[in-house]
């Protein structure tokens, strides 16, 4: 199978190439820039530009059996800054992208959902897909408005889709902006000697998941004839408290965290109930929590 990767020069859609690779695929890349942390692959193909270029977007669907969608230009805690903006970007971007698979016969897409912000405030955890879609934030409405397009280009034009609602995933390759994951974000500051600031009193529970393993599922799926939303995570909770503890055994550094007032958008609880991937597709987190963290600590030290 030949698979178009769009973001695959980016922290999961990189992780991704390297094991269609492995399960031996062809893979072309589109991305608006090279990889940060590492040069070329052999016999990957690149093309550079933009998500909202049409014509761009149309030459690299040329020849492709497959699409995994894995672009945002927005990230959960800076999309209601500009909602305009997210929608344009990564909606209408979207239906383009859609038109586009649609006209040259292109049917099979892989789309990165957000298993963290499309349920919004969770009524059962562990969370199942089953849950209604109640979004709080821009991030969440987009990722949301685009599955039920998804849906409507199936039902129309006989577009195979699957959405992968992920967790929390981290690991190598993970940049350090501090905008977005809590275990990157926090051995950036370790690195640069600053203290971690945690809003609340660090009892919020969130699902981490190690990028391998979500990039092994992401495999898996846009290969299979599966169709629909499937929640990946490690279907575990793990307290914001309990990541300081795992840095401090990982770095060997003593932690003492700034707590800050809690913030009204935080959910307390977000765990993702991971039993249809683990059935449909026998998959299951290979990668335990502490072991991840400490492979991305040694990683995180070349730069």
């Amino acid at each position: 199978m030949k698979v178009l990767v769009i973001g695959g020069c980016g922290f999961i859609g990189s992780h991704l190439v390297d094991v269609l690779l492995e399960n031996g695929h062809t893979v072309r890349v589109f991305d608006r820039q090279p990889e940060r942390f590492r040069e070329p692959l052999n016999g990957v193909e690149y093309q550079f530009g933009n998500f909202g270029d049409k014509m761009a977007i149309i030459e690299a669907l040329s020849g492709v059996d497959a699409v995994a969608h894995l672009v945002s230009t927005t990230f959960p805690g800076t999309a209601d800054l500009d909602p305009i903006t997210d929608v344009q970007d990564n909606l209408v971007g979207t239906l383009a992208l859609l038109d586009a698979m649609v006209d040259l016969g292109v049917l099979r897409l892989l789309f990165l959902s957000s298993g963290g912000t499309v349920y919004g405030p969770p009524q059962v955890v562990p969370i199942p897909e089953t849950h209604p879609l109640r979004p709080i934030n821009s991030y969440g409405i987009v990722k949301s408005s685009i599955e039920h397009y998804l849906a409507m280009y199936q039902r129309k034009y006989g577009l195979s889709a699957i959405s992968i609602r992920a967790s929390n995933p981290y690991g190598p390759r993970q940049a350090h902006t501090g905008v977005q994951g809590v275990i990157s974000t926090f051995l950036a500051r370790l690195k640069a000697g600053e203290p971690l600031e945690i809003w609340g009193d660090g009892s919020v529970v969130r699902d981490y998941l190690h990028v391998r393993d979500l990039a092994e599922f992401c495999s898996l799926a846009i290969a299979s004839n599966k169709s629909g939303a499937y929640n990946v995570g490690s279907g575990a909770g793990v307290s914001i408290n309990e990541i300081v503890s795992i840095l401090s055994k990982v770095t060997g550094n003593s932690i003492s965290p700034v707590f800050k007032p809690g913030r009204g958008v935080d959910v307390a609880r977000s765990v993702l109930d991971v039993t249809r991937a683990q059935v449909d597709f026998n998959w299951f987190c290979t990668i335990p929590l502490e072991e991840g963290i400490e492979q991305y600590f040694e990683w995180s030290q070349q730069f």
